[in-house]
């Protein structure tokens, strides 16, 4: 299934000790580049979820971001600074008198000055923490792939849309083209007519006309753009990462129009080739998209 380069995904777990929230969201880019926000001292987390998502997805400029709340603090210990402390009484009690300030020094006043209580953690289990944000992210992956999933399916249908549209006016090529060699026989036999009068010279007209038809032929370019069409829609239909393929394909399909462009000798052929080149620069833009 097509995917787009734009999703959204986020999800929540828990365990015993942690509740962990993961979003992720992506925009378009050539290639895969990954970022994620984390807490600090959960830093080892980055590289994991990293791994994670280049698992799971291809390409795009992809943003994650984890928030971990700790719902245990059985790994926490809080230290008093006496020494600290009591310099701090010794500093102030004196500052107040001299001042004739209010001495309102009190335990919690005191526990909120620089430094006097530190708080320290037991070592992380980090197997265990990642265990509960992998299921977070895998979840949020989940979520994020669906919605490009989602978008992808609505490029799929306006691609197709187009290469429909593409194909009608490639098929009217195909139609008008020898038309246009019989015209030019045509207005050259008029034309030697008007010279010559009633005895033209049917040999130099069939020599003219067939320089003609070689010259406007656009067989092959036709061919080769129905092949990649059909290339198209077996691309469109595989479940793999196919952005890169689809835009080498429509470098080719452009290509191929450019070529018939340049041979087109009729206005009918000329106005179909610049309705082509419109909607395949459109299926362009929508390529940009894709995974």
């Amino acid at each position: 299934m097509l995917r787009s380069m734009t999703g959204y995904g986020r999800a929540q777990s828990a365990d015993e000790n942690i509740s962990v929230l993961v979003e992720i969201k992506s925009v378009n880019h050539r290639y895969f580049e990954f970022s994620a926000r984390v807490p600090r001292m959960y830093g080892f987390l980055e590289d994991k979820l990293k791994s994670y998502v280049q698992s799971r997805v291809a390409r795009g400029k992809i943003d994650a971001a984890v928030y971990i709340e700790t719902l245990a603090t059985k790994n926490a210990a809080v230290h008093v600074d006496m020494a600290l402390a009591q310099a701090y009484i010794e500093a102030l009690t004196p500052l107040a008198e001299s001042q004739s300030l209010k001495n309102d020094l009190s335990v919690m006043s005191i526990a909120r000055l620089p430094d006097v209580l530190n708080v320290t953690h037991e070592e992380l289990d980090e197997d265990a923490v990642w265990h509960t944000v992998e299921a977070a992210a895998s979840e949020a992956v989940d979520k994020f792939i669906a919605a490009r999933e989602q978008e992808g399916e609505r490029l799929r249908l306006d691609i197709q849309g187009k290469a429909e549209a593409i194909l009608h006016r490639v098929a009217m090529i195909e139609e008008r083209s020898p038309q246009t060699v019989e015209e030019y026989r045509r207005r050259m036999r008029e034309h030697m007519r008007a010279v010559l009068g009633d005895s033209p010279d049917e040999q130099r007209i069939l020599t003219e006309a067939a320089i003609y038809a070689d010259k406007v032929a656009v067989d092959e370019e036709t061919v080769r753009l129905r092949s990649h069409f059909q290339q198209l829609q077996e691309i469109l239909a595989s479940d793999e990462a196919v952005g890169r393929r689809l835009d080498f394909l429509v470098q080719e399909m452009n290509r191929e129009t450019n070529t018939i462009g340049s041979k087109a000798q009729d206005v009918e052929i000329v106005r179909a080739v610049l309705d082509i080149k419109s909607d395949i620069e459109k299926i362009r833009e929508q390529v940009q998209n894709v995974e």
